[in-house]
């Protein structure tokens, strides 16, 4: 049989990872084609491809999850292969069905894999008749609260409910006690099946302290499966890794081997071809338990690459035209130490809420050596609220973890993002962090450290603010006199003739504000550096100008400058009284409320649904609901009122 002929790749997915998958098909001579929905038709996906076709719809179950759309644009745009990256259709089996039905080559493992593996109930019932240790849990047909409620009774509490289908965070629940239950799994529910088109849930136990360890497998069509190491994903929030490292800090050859070697043992009862990961939880004895296998590209796939100096979208290209792995186990190499973090949109200070809007200033961290940063948007790219918060991915490698540590730092100071809410500062406090530095890893590192990782917002200091108003008039002189700029009009140094040596000012800056009187600038302003000088000392501090805003680098942290307007600060004053507003950008999946309904503290009113997630508005204190303003499926804005609740 001849092998099959890839010379045109469809990538059925989005953001980073399109871009990540393109990237390589292209340095392979492959031409590349994007699906978009109707919001992404100019994302960077769309535009960095050769060919591009219109899913239509905005959210994913109107583009990117249907599967007749996807085999059609494939067909359309004469693409031989469809590489699903991870997320939507990566695992799901019919979609695999559906490619190889259609004559095309899925870039992923036989469907037969996926329904084995893909479905965590179906793999965890899997690896207990093959004898894998298993956390204690329910992974069962029935769905009902009542067998839930059972099965969480004879588990015992805490537990946590997961997606049998899923992956990401979408559709996991931890749930403290039974008079949380039904909640919880109704918007897991939820959740899961606006994610991935399937409801079903599992419960397991949910383990204290223990640290998440996965093994990257792959394997050929010829019966050949190795591991590439492993990667430690401890570092999570709301069930979705944060930071990932390899090789996992303090694991020793022997346990090493012992993970790797029962995770191609999974690989192969199966008939695995491609890329896959099992996962693990390890606790503090050194004993593993099966989690999960992810039939897929994982987000965190490139500190393997950077450890082992291999592509693996290269190797999943190769494997699908029928090739055999290039190595084998004793060959696959071990090199020094990489780290990830995964960057999104989302307010760490607001419970990591996502954020939606322009990124009106984005500015990566200069390549080089041990440097990589896997992004999915440019400078001026709208973030909507459809799709997953990720911006993007910054990994650093090292000889030795150290080195990736404090390189990664590094990076994280040289990025710069205005316009909307990121995590940028949460992750540079964690890889800053003593326990993390000691690597001192756990599932419960972010809740443990949480108030060191989310500092209250401290007052600014006057020296803030006094290096704000000098770049503020530096910029905006060089703004105003930017066709001459050897001008002295474009010196805002206090000289003005006929007028005051003085200028006033009166700025805000993310709520603070402050009336400023500048004499004579004692600093200058080059390319995007403000230069400053006291008692003898030169510091330079990014700044750069953006409409009527300074973006001000102080103490590692980027803070967004504009002119102080009194009529704003008195609306926002007043825009959350008498009603609950949304936090953010979201659609109208749930009103669990009427008007004249007297409701208790804490209940939730309204269920926003947002970048693939729930949130709950809930009342703050107890009270009647005295208006709606609302409906189920209705698209809201950041801001906008919900429900007016008066206190009883």
């Amino acid at each position: 049989m001849s092998a099959p002929v890839i010379t045109s790749l469809l990538v059925a997915n989005r953001g980073e990872i399109a871009c990540r998958v393109m990237r390589t098909a292209k340095a392979l001579g492959l031409t590349t084609v994007a699906v978009h929905s109707a919001t992404d038709r100019d994302a960077r996906h769309s535009r960095e491809a050769d060919i591009r076709v219109d899913l239509g719809g905005s959210k994913a179950a109107d583009s990117y999850l249907q599967i007749d759309k996807l085999i059609a644009a494939a067909k359309a745009s004469g693409a031989q292969a469809i590489h699903p990256g991870y997320g939507f259709l990566s695992e799901n089996a019919g979609f695999a069905r559906a490619i190889e039905a259609a004559g095309l080559i899925f870039l992923g493992p036989p469907a037969s894999a996926i329904d084995a593996m893909g479905s965590k109930s179906a793999a965890k019932a899997l690896m207990e008749t093959a004898g894998v240790p298993l956390v204690p849990g329910y992974h069962g047909e029935a769905q009902d609260l009542d067998t839930f409620r059972d099965a969480c009774e004879r588990i015992g509490y805490p537990v946590l409910l997961k997606a049998t289908a899923g992956g990401g965070g979408k559709g996991m629940k931890v749930v403290e006690d039974v008079s949380q239950l039904a909640e919880a799994l109704a918007s897991a529910q939820r959740e899961a099946q606006s994610s991935f088109g399937d409801s079903r849930m599992l419960v397991e136990k949910y383990l204290l302290k223990p640290r998440h360890v996965e093994i990257q497998v792959f394997a050929d069509q010829h019966g050949n499966c190795l591991y590439l190491n492993e990667r430690d994903c401890s570092i999570q929030r709301r069930h979705q890794k944060v930071v990932e490292e390899a090789p996992a800090p303090g694991l020793s050859p022997e346990l090493r081997r012992a993970m790797g070697e029962a995770a191609v043992r999974s690989a192969q009862a199966i008939g695995y071809v491609g890329a896959g990961t099992v996962e693990f939880l390890l606790d503090a004895r050194g004993e593993f338990f099966f989690m999960e296998m992810n039939t897929r590209l994982q987000v965190e796939h490139p500190v393997t690459e950077a450890i082992t100096g291999l592509d693996l979208v290269a190797w999943q290209i190769r494997v699908a035209r029928g090739e055999a792995l290039p190595m084998t186990q004793d060959q696959v190499p071990l090199i020094g130490h990489a780290i990830e973090v995964r960057l999104y949109a989302e307010d760490p200070a607001n419970d990591f809420l996502p954020a939606t809007g322009r990124l009106e200033l984005y500015r990566e961290s200069a390549p080089g050596a041990g440097r990589r940063v896997d992004s999915g948007v440019e400078e001026g790219d709208e973030i909507s609220p459809f799709y997953d918060p990720m911006l993007g991915k910054l990994i650093a490698w090292g000889e030795d973890r150290e080195q990736a540590r404090l390189r990664l730092l590094s990076m994280l100071d040289e990025f710069a993002i205005g316009g909307l809410k990121t995590n940028i500062n949460f992750l540079r406090q964690i890889i800053g962090h003593p326990a993390f530095a000691a690597a001192e890893l756990d599932t419960g590192f972010i809740p443990r450290y949480q108030e060191q990782l989310l500092p209250q917002a401290a007052t600014l200091s006057d020296a803030f603010w006094q290096a704000a108003a000098q770049a503020f008039a530096l910029s905006q002189a060089s703004t105003s006199r930017a066709d001459d700029p050897s001008s002295p009009w474009a010196n805002s140094n206090g000289l003005r003739a006929g007028l005051p040596r003085e200028t006033a000012l009166h700025l805000n800056c993310e709520g603070q504000d402050r009336a400023l009187t500048l004499g004579t600038i004692n600093a200058q302003l080059k390319g995007e550096y403000l230069l400053t000088e006291h008692d003898g000392v030169r510091r330079q501090h990014r700044a750069i100008r953006r409409g009527n805003v300074v973006y001000l680098q102080w103490d590692g942290e980027l803070h967004r400058i504009e002119p102080y307007d009194p009529i704003s600060a008195v609306e926002a004053s007043h825009s959350h009284q008498g009603g609950l507003t949304a936090p953010m950008n979201g659609s109208i999946v749930r009103v669990l409320v009427e008007v004249g309904q007297t409701v208790e503290a804490g209940a939730q009113l309204v269920v926003l649904e947002a970048m693939k997630m729930e949130h709950s508005i809930r009342a703050p204190h107890a009270g009647v609901i005295k208006a709606l303003y609302c409906q189920e499926g209705e698209m809201v804005s950041e801001g906008s009122a919900l429900v007016e609740l008066e206190e009883a």
